[in-house]
């Protein structure tokens, strides 16, 4: 069994929609959580107008009957509060309105004009916007609501806005989460938050955007999910693509994989067993990744994210209708999305995760796949 979906919409069109198939019957769908996560992705400082308008919220019209779900396809829709503002521009009945010829340097705009033969790129705008991530969001909240439910649980923490970072050695402990989720930078130490809003205003002041880098962390993965056979089989592979797949990531860090100058001796992680433990590393620079495989420590990713190339002080660039030089439109946009786009690393990694362990235990309900993974750690240890 293997998760899929498919997900349509713009981002000022009516709704943003999703299928996803393959999620086995009797999981349990806390509605909240998913809103709430929503609701997390649409937070942050730095963030722009959108977020005061829209009031995200999942509404499942297929594939659960009362929370829990069936094992058929499920279907689930965001509206999109703001489509009231732009019915007359964006929708399927949409006719005319004023054409976006001015591309933005650092955005899909251009490429995609030229690519499908537009001579307006709010064809191309309207469905390469990070807008999208909502439905994507509530994907991962399903698939975190099934890792769960088999004792994976999926997190994140901003680890840079602008030029300095910080290397938190393990994932964040539930003390600490919750000062995470307070912050409106995502990160739980208060001193480096006031830095990067001192950072994040001075963008703001000269009209610029500013980018960073979050981690995400799963703990209680078993030794094993991934392969090791083929390229588009490995878990390391396949959560990178998933990462930059997200709009405005533009690299991908699995544990210390950037420190590779070390000598491999202070590089690797030395494995040790014991009856109780069974297989354990004192350290964890790879990310609790090996040769495409999950290898029992807890799992590290690292996204960076590049500024939004959105600014109210604007690039040159040439307009697409003249071929003349001008500069780039500007549009409502944040000066920093990096705490946002942290939740919405945290639903791609749990929706590849979670496909990752179907693979591996199979099972059309729950208590199938939860009896498989139980039954593959004991003859491990």
């Amino acid at each position: 069994m293997t998760l899929r979906y498919l997900t349509a919409g713009e981002s000022h069109g009516p709704a943003l929609v999703a299928i996803a198939e393959g999620f086995p019957a009797g999981l349990a769908v806390d509605f909240e959580a998913v809103d709430r996560d929503l609701r997390r992705r649409q937070k942050g400082y730095g963030r722009g107008g959108r977020m005061k308008i829209e009031t995200d919220a999942a509404q499942f019209l297929a594939g659960l009957r009362g929370g829990v779900t069936t094992g058929a396809p499920i279907a689930l829709a965001v509206w999109n509060k703001d489509h009231e503002n732009w019915k007359d521009l964006v929708s399927p009945y949409a006719r005319g309105g004023r054409k976006f010829t001015q591309v933005r340097p650092g955005h899909a705009d251009l490429a995609g004009a030229l690519k499908y033969g537009l001579d307006d790129a709010r064809d191309v705008l309207e469905r390469a916007s990070a807008r999208s991530t909502a439905v994507i969001v509530a994907l991962g909240a399903l698939a975190k609501a099934l890792l769960s439910s088999l004792g994976v649980e999926v997190c994140s923490r901003v680890v840079a806005i602008g030029p300095r970072d910080i290397r938190p050695d393990a994932p964040p402990t539930a003390e600490q989460r919750a000062a995470i989720e307070a912050s409106d930078l995502h990160v739980d130490d208060e001193a480096l938050a006031a830095e990067w809003r001192a950072l994040i205003d001075a963008e703001k002041a000269r009209g610029g955007s500013i980018g960073g880098a979050f981690d995400v962390y799963a703990t209680g993965l078993p030794i094993g999910v991934g392969s090791h056979v083929h390229p588009d089989r490995r878990l390391d592979a396949r959560l990178a693509g998933a990462l930059c797949g997200v709009q405005a990531i533009r690299a991908v860090e699995i544990g210390d994989g950037t420190q590779v100058g070390r000598p491999g001796y202070e590089f690797h992680d030395a494995i040790h067993h014991d009856p109780a433990r069974g297989f354990w590393r004192e350290t964890n620079r790879a990310g609790g990744l090996e040769g495409g495989m999950t290898d029992g420590m807890p799992l590290r990713v690292r996204a960076y994210m590049k500024p939004i190339p959105t600014m109210l002080h604007p690039l040159a660039t040439v307009d697409l209708a003249t071929r003349q030089a001008t500069q780039a439109r500007y549009e409502r946009s944040d000066v920093c999305a990096v705490p946002a786009a942290a939740v919405v690393g945290e639903a791609v990694v749990a929706w590849e995760l979670a496909n990752a362990l179907l693979e591996k235990f199979g099972g059309d309900a729950v208590e199938d796949v939860r009896r498989a993974v139980e039954a593959y750690a004991a003859r491990i240890r």
